[in-house]
């Protein structure tokens, strides 16, 4: 596990300062404390940090072939390379090292481009060859692993792990992009291909980038093919299926063999536990596995609304781990700022605390910690999917419509909180257009709130609040629903946005700022293939969400741990926002910072801020996300 970099100049014979390569790489030390390797070759320069997981001896990066035409540098995990190593060497070629990175450079000189395909893992690698003067960027097919990248006004790449190691390069200029602030306002991340800054590149999942001579090609290598799916929610034959038994025994033999190559490992390893059937399902099958020993982490809250170590401790009884717990105290300030130093552009999802705890936690203990995430962009997991079915019945839809300003005005009682704000945002959806699918519910600022908060300017740059679904890469994505049934469907507007951008973005960040390497099984692509094979009713099955899955479980876990209430792995900020960052957030959006930003109505800002400080109601999303913005600009900007 490594983070890398890179700077590759148009024109041979215009050499590549390795001073500024080593700054570049200095950025991101976070990411690979133990080793920094610099390849300079002319007009090309590669760098790395490694944290050392396979190979502690021989593993130094950038590596090359056994001539030094081809050099790689890499960040992630080839889980077979063991299996490629092998077949490579039966086709003459010669290792040096027992390292991953090493079937990278062989697997290109023997597939070229189609090398990526081959490979099984999470990972971002660069290959320089040296014969076509050309370089290869690689991102894996789910986008476990990030890679920004941006050109010069002379045409130079400049590629790194980090927005940071990019943006550190004294030829990039600092430009906001507004389309980018706005789809940041309105679902909390920002997609990619799009970076906070203009010109400056997210590489997306399952790509490949070339450049040579100053051009750059980005092209689409893994894609889940709506075909594949089976039979649909509306009756739609696509093919038979297998028996629910049959197909249940080949997922429990997928998500057994992913976990088993994700302990491959020569340093210590864990698991994050939450006590959810995500987390517990792969500390199970590390346990069924011979993982000795297990260890095990949670966390937990003051707040007994927001805590579920009982479910993880029961979990950690069952499996006999070696268990270990952190209740979160809120050091909201302390959080906030490491918060925006290690995501480098705005970023309002708010369990990036708890992950950033329970990881920090975990890296005193071990180097490699696998994590539940993706199980619910995979099998269904989230609520709004059980919204976007209940939206589709015109009798619920209307009275959802007629109870808008009834469940504005509603003031239960604090008990009763939660079960309002599900109401509300459930109602809010149909604020938004139904063709968005189940982001109805994933959005947090409409047409008519926008047009509230955005400065006169601010809306002409963006030539108007557009419906999400003209913007890349919604756009693209929207155009090959077509094929999937309606399940289907809702999952992979997921598995192409909301996971890469958020879900693994949170995990990426927040477990290298620690220097701790999280491992994905529900996200091996074998995994993720077969389940999209099946059909959605089997994964949302009438108002059950994770059906298969939690069918398939039954053989392995406690029901109590199966078919308890989903909470999600998220923090009190509403109340946080109310005391311990009441100060910073008046500061921060006060009326003269807003003022002088440009870009919001301050009346707009100030409406939010009385109204959730009163009580009246809850802007912990919108208001975190302005907050998170500005003082993000005020670091960055």
């Amino acid at each position: 596990m490594c983070g890398i970099c890179g700077i590759v100049k148009p024109r041979r014979g215009e050499p590549v300062s390795e001073e500024l390569l080593a700054a570049l790489c200095r950025t991101i030390t976070h990411r690979g404390p133990d080793d920094q390797g610099l390849f300079v070759e002319g007009n090309v320069g590669f760098g790395t940090r490694r944290l050392s997981i396979i190979d502690l001896v021989t593993g130094h990066q950038p590596l090359s072939n056994e001539d030094g035409s081809v050099w790689v540098a890499y960040n992630g995990e080839i889980y077979n390379f063991a299996d490629l190593r092998e077949e490579l060497i039966g086709r003459g070629h010669a290792f040096r090292t027992k390292s991953d990175t090493e079937t990278i450079a062989h697997g290109y000189e023997e597939w070229g481009d189609a090398c990526v395909e081959r490979f099984r893992g999470m990972f971002v690698f660069a290959v320089w060859d040296r014969a076509k003067g050309r370089v290869l960027i690689g991102r894996d097919r789910l986008g476990i692993k990030p890679l920004y990248y941006t050109l010069l006004e002379d045409r130079t790449l400049v590629f790194g792990s980090e927005l940071k190691t990019v943006i550190a390069h004294p030829g990039v200029r600092r430009r906001l992009s507004h389309r980018a602030l706005d789809l940041y306002l309105t679902l909390e991340y920002i997609p990619a291909p799009h970076s906070i800054f203009e010109g400056i590149f997210k590489l997306p999942a399952g790509h490949t980038l070339a450049y040579k001579d100053g051009e750059v090609s980005v092209q689409k290598y893994w894609d889940i093919e709506p075909e594949a799916a089976g039979p649909g929610s509306d009756g739609a034959e696509r093919g038979k299926p297998p028996r629910l038994e049959e197909a249940m025994d080949r997922l429990y033999d997928l998500l057994k063999e992913s976990v088993k190559l994700r302990l491959v490992s020569d340093v210590p390893l864990g698991a994050f536990l939450s006590g959810g059937i995500d987390s517990s399902i792969i500390v199970g099958l590390m346990r069924e596995l011979g993982a000795s020993p297990l260890k095990t982490f949670s966390i937990g809250f003051k707040d007994q609304s927001y805590n579920e170590l009982e479910y993880a401790r029961a979990i950690a009884r069952r499996f006999e781990t070696d268990h270990e717990e952190l209740i979160l105290e809120p050091k909201a300030l302390e959080l906030t700022e490491k918060h925006i130093r290690h995501l480098d552009e705005p970023f309002g999802d708010f369990s990036i605390f708890p992950t950033y705890l329970v990881s920090e936690m975990a890296r005193a203990k071990v180097t490699v910690a696998l994590s539940g995430d993706g199980g619910d962009e995979v099998f269904g997991g989230y609520e709004h999917y059980q919204a976007q079915k209940l939206a589709r019945l015109p009798l619920v839809a209307a009275g959802a419509k007629l109870a808008g300003p009834f469940v504005r005005r509603l003031r239960p009682a604090p008990e009763k909180k939660g079960a309002k704000n599900k109401l509300r945002r459930f109602v809010g959806g149909f604020n938004h257009a139904a063709g968005t699918g189940h982001f109805r519910w994933m959005m947090f600022q409409s047409a008519r709130s926008k047009a509230r908060l955005y400065t006169p300017a601010l809306r002409a740059e963006l030539g108007g609040t557009k419906d999400i679904r003209k913007h890349e890469p919604f756009a693209s994505i929207f155009g090959r629903l077509g094929g999937f049934d309606r399940i289907n469907r809702e999952l992979y507007l997921d598995l192409k946005t909301y996971l890469p951008d958020d879900i693994l973005v949170k995990v990426d960040r927040m477990s290298m700022a620690v220097s701790l390497e999280a491992r994905v099984p529900l996200l091996d692509h074998k995994v993720v293939e077969y389940a999209f094979s099946l059909p959605g009713i089997w994964k949302v099955h009438g108002l059950t969400t994770k059906w298969l899955f939690k069918k398939t479980a039954e053989r392995l876990l406690p029901k109590e741990n199966i078919y308890k209430k989903k909470e999600g792995f998220s923090i009190p900020i509403k109340h946080w926002l109310g005391k311990e960052l009441k100060e910073l957030m008046l500061e921060t959006l006060s009326e003269e910072r807003i003022r002088e930003g440009g870009l919001f109505e301050y009346p707009a800002v100030r409406r939010m801020i009385g109204l959730h400080l009163q009580g009246r109601e809850n802007y912990s999303h919108e208001l975190w996300s302005l907050l998170v913005f500005e003082l993000w600009r005020g670091k960055y900007l």
